[in-house]
């Protein structure tokens, strides 16, 4: 066929709807699960749906992406939110980011924070540290390092912080003493809102079911329980099955146990691609709050955020998100669930890892798209936006 996607997630279904609407049917989806959506798929859990892989939520501000997801969910058919996050910190709840609400911690806790952002490296003129950890205390204070975003982290990614590089994390502004202080003095929230500032959610299901609805438009085009494990560069051909003239790959590239047809060992570089995985929970008592999800940094707690479900959908109850590592139940497939590849890790490796990878598998007629094609930690949203962009270019050529 002319194309052949690699997985039904958001961003395989994505890429092939484009097209579909383009008038393109020489394509095949090949998906490993029994039904489509990936990371954002949904199952009923207590009488309501489940985000499986953890929580997905679509930004409102890319109007392409909207439109083109509210064609087969129209916008009726979703709820808008605007974003309530929150840390549980110094046995209290304080909004997220936290350098914004720092007024809203005791007394002595804005004093001590106060004084750390003023040393801060990135206030006093320090030289920008090349290792994560010290990095961390050079952008944000030593205080919010030590007491959130390092054991945050560490919870999140593992144990070794400084095995990650900082070149993801140059979109966090500078903490500014100033409105930082402004903000403990008047009693209000300064600085820049974080992403997903505002959101939709679907008002009656799970993430899932905008996926569903895409698979369902193309049902004949995909192909499900096939796991893919083997890839021959040159034909450009999965398993020795299915041939392409373009293949689009959203599935994790460590995937491949047999790589064939090129001049060199990619296994040895989809090695050095590292991914940490989770595990979604479901607890079903009520919590009196009304925040969406709550991220919690202390190390006594095997998870490390939880989502609200009663905030954002009709359901009860709510989820944990915990690194496979800290998790001590066990998945049950019934309220619980593993998630092997949840979130790609920001190695040191990882950008001249991925960037090799993606050059010399584009020379091919092979290009890497989504959070796995690509190693990037997109949210769905961006993932639709780059989906659409690479198949409306493909279809230029």
């Amino acid at each position: 066929m002319k194309y052949l996607i690699l997985g039904a997630g958001p961003a395989g279904l994505s890429f092939a709807y484009r097209l579909f609407q383009k008038g393109e049917s020489d394509f095949l989806i090949l998906e490993k699960e029994n039904e489509a959506g990936g990371l954002c798929r949904s199952k009923m859990v207590d009488g309501a749906p489940l985000d499986i892989g953890g929580g997905h939520f679509v930004d409102v501000k890319n109007k392409e992406v909207l439109n083109f997801l509210f064609e087969l969910m129209p916008e009726k058919e979703w709820k808008k939110f605007e974003r309530n996050s929150q840390i549980r910190i110094y046995n209290q709840y304080i909004n997220s980011p936290i350098e914004a609400n720092v007024w809203q911690m005791p007394i002595d806790e804005q004093i001590e924070h106060l004084k750390a952002m003023a040393a801060a490296g990135c206030n006093a003129g320090g030289a920008k540290p090349e290792k994560f950890v010290a990095w961390i205390e050079w952008k944000l204070g030593k205080k919010i390092a030590e007491d959130y975003m390092l054991p945050y982290n560490q919870k999140m990614f593992g144990e070794n912080l400084n095995a990650l590089g900082t070149y993801w994390l140059d979109k966090l502004p500078d903490v500014s003493f100033e409105e930082t202080l402004r903000s403990c003095l008047e009693r209000k929230a300064y600085g820049k809102q974080p992403a997903h500032a505002e959101f939709y959610y679907p008002k009656k299901y799970g993430s899932g079911e905008v996926w569903l609805r895409f698979a369902e438009q193309m049902k004949e085009k995909i192909v499900y329980g096939f796991e893919i494990n083997e890839l021959d560069v040159k034909k450009r051909l999965i398993n020795r099955k299915y041939e392409a003239e373009h293949i689009v790959t959203t599935i994790p590239w460590t995937e491949f146990k047999t790589v064939t047809g090129a001049d060199r060992d990619y296994n040895v570089l989809f090695q050095k691609l590292k991914y940490s995985s989770i595990v979604v929970d479901y607890v079903s008592e009520k919590l009196k709050t009304e925040a969406h999800w709550i991220y919690y940094p202390d190390l006594e707690l095997d998870y490390h955020r939880i989502l609200v479900r009663s905030s954002f959908s009709d359901g009860k109850g709510y989820w944990t998100e915990t690194n496979s590592n800290r998790f001590h139940g066990e998945a049950d497939g019934i309220k619980t669930f593993f998630n092997k590849y949840a979130y790609p890790l920001n190695t040191l490796e990882k950008p001249e890892t991925i960037r090799e990878i993606l050059t010399e598998m584009k020379r091919n007629g092979i290009y890497g798209l989504g959070r796995w094609g690509e190693w990037q930690h997109y949210n769905s949203d961006v993932v639709v936006k780059r989906a659409l962009d690479l198949a409306d270019s493909l279809m230029q050529k």
